[in-house]
């Protein structure tokens, strides 16, 4: 190859080097963002710091069962899931399902569609009830988690249009029945555990519009009380309901619901007796009466 040849490559591969930084000079400096970090699932702020969506609902009235743990909530559940017009599926923990923006610009860009991290939140709760609500081809969807009643002004704040069934047990059954089927669990846990649920069922309760339903008069009268929960949602009663063992309700198993033996029975079993006034923990006593429970044993 001549000399002149290589001149010439030489000459060429250096324009192009120098057009290369003249670009890099011109070109607008390029903004770097962090990995943006998503708040870990908290409980409630106060009802002030949480304030109503402004975004359209593909779900606009789902229903909420609000109770405290080991309260029947997976009995209701099936009882409404076995009505032909109500998907009642299990738990969906909806809390635990976060939105966490992979760069500090996601957030930017969503900032300008008037979008922060609680709503694109809830769009991606109510995409999930829509998706299960379609999917089961009825026509209202129950979610029945009990943490719900932790983060119930969230629930409000995103869906206005939200109903509410108050699910109510003895607290002292309720400590009892953790005792007996939560593994290693302590009584001086417990007990602040659940008042710290009932507290924010009670707070709902005197908050929100709904109907307040016993366990122990579910176990005894189902008939009545179903038709009670029918009349409420709208819908005509089915006696079917009742024999719920006959209808698919998905695994019965840790975090999906309750996984009893009683539950798997299919029938509905009688509630164990009330809990005597002294066997209610001097902390629950409060709720206990609020609940219309003391005086009842």
């Amino acid at each position: 190859m001549s000399t002149n040849s290589n001149k010439k490559k030489q000459v060429k591969a250096g324009l192009k080097r120098r057009g290369n930084l003249l670009a890099a000079a011109l070109r607008p400096p390029v903004r770097t963002y962090p990995q943006a970090r998503s708040p870990e699932p908290a409980a409630d702020a106060g009802a002030d710091e949480i304030a109503p969506s402004k975004v359209p609902r593909l779900v606009e009235s789902p229903v909420f069962l609000l109770c405290p743990q080991r309260s029947g909530s997976t009995l209701l559940r099936v009882l409404l899931n076995s009505h032909s017009q109500i998907r009642a599926p299990h738990e969906l923990h909806l809390r635990h399902l976060r939105v966490r923006p992979g760069r500090d610009f996601a957030v930017d860009v969503m900032g300008e569609l008037g979008l922060d991290v609680r709503e694109l939140e809830y769009m991606l709760w109510d995409g999930v009830l829509r998706f299960e609500l379609q999917r089961s081809g009825k026509a209202q969807i129950v979610d029945k988690t009990p943490s719900n009643a932790l983060v119930w002004r969230r629930l409000s704040a995103a869906w206005p249009r939200a109903r509410y069934i108050f699910l109510l047990r003895h607290p002292a059954a309720i400590v009892q029945s953790v005792l007996a089927r939560r593994e290693n669990a302590v009584r001086d846990e417990v007990v602040p555990e659940v008042l710290r649920y009932a507290r924010d069922i009670e707070a709902a309760r005197h908050e929100l519009p709904g109907l307040t339903v016993r366990y122990e008069e579910l176990t005894a009268e189902p008939d009545r009380v179903t038709k009670e929960v029918c009349s409420f949602l709208d819908v005509e009663w089915e006696r079917s309901m009742l024999d719920y063992g006959r209808h698919d309700h998905g695994p019965y198993r840790p975090y999906f619901g309750d996984w009893s033996e009683n539950l798997r029975s299919g029938t509905v079993r009688a509630a164990r007796p009330l809990p005597g006034a002294a066997e209610v923990p001097p902390e629950l006593r409060e709720v206990a009466a609020a609940w219309g429970y003391l005086g009842r044993a």
